[in-house]
C-alpha cells in the first residue's frame, strides 16, 4: 500500500465523526492530515436554557509522512505536537479532556532506539488539578512496507483504527 492510499483509507475511517483537513499547518509545522472532533454533553433542569453543568472532551489527530526518522524529528515531532496544547486546548470549567494523536508514517521499520522511544513516551498534562480537565498525547508509528505499527500506552486504545 502507499501512502496516499494509506491517508484516503484513514479518511474513510474518520470522516463519520471527525472534520478533516489535509495539508494542514499550525504552529510552523506541516501535517498531511488532521482530524478533529468535538463532543459536548449538557444536563440540564426543566428547559435546555437552564444548564446545570456541561462537559466537552475533543480529540485532535495529526498525520505526517517522513522519508526517515532519527532520534532528532522524532523530538521534534514531539515537541510540536506537545506545543499544539496552547492552541487547540481550551481549558476551563465545562472541559473535561483532550486527546492529541500524532501519527508517524515511515516506509521502513526504523530503528528499535526510536521504536522503544514511541514506546516509552507518555504525556499528561492536568490542568488547576484536573478541575479544567486533562490532555493526553498518544504517539502511534505506522510502516507501510512491512505493515508494522507501534503505539505508547495511550495510543494502544487506537492502534485497529490506524493500522495498515
Amino acid at each position: 500500500m502507499d501512502y496516499n492510499t494509506y491517508l484516503e483509507t484513514i479518511e474513510n475511517r474518520l470522516k463519520k465523526n471527525f472534520d478533516l483537513i489535509r495539508n494542514y499547518t499550525i504552529n510552523n509545522c506541516d501535517f498531511d492530515l488532521f482530524a478533529k472532533y468535538n463532543s459536548r454533553t449538557e444536563r440540564y433542569i426543566l428547559t435546555k436554557k437552564t444548564v446545570i453543568d456541561a462537559m466537552e472532551n475533543n480529540e485532535y489527530c495529526f498525520i505526517k509522512y517522513f522519508d526517515k526518522l532519527d532520534k532528532d524529528h522524532l523530538a521534534t515531532h514531539i515537541h510540536s505536537l506537545i506545543r499544539t496544547i496552547d492552541i487547540l486546548v481550551n481549558p476551563n470549567e465545562e472541559h473535561m479532556s483532550s486527546t492529541i494523536t500524532g501519527v508517524i508514517v515511515l516506509e521502513n521499520k526504523p530503528t528499535t532506539d526510536i521504536i522503544d522511544k514511541i514506546r516509552e513516551f507518555k504525556y499528561h498534562k492536568g490542568f488547576v488539578f484536573g478541575f479544567k480537565g486533562w490532555v493526553d498525547i498518544r504517539l502511534i508509528l505506522v510502516t507501510m512496507n512491512d505493515k508494522y505499527i507501534v503505539t505508547n500506552r495511550k495510543g494502544k486504545e487506537v492502534r485497529q483504527v490506524y493500522q495498515v
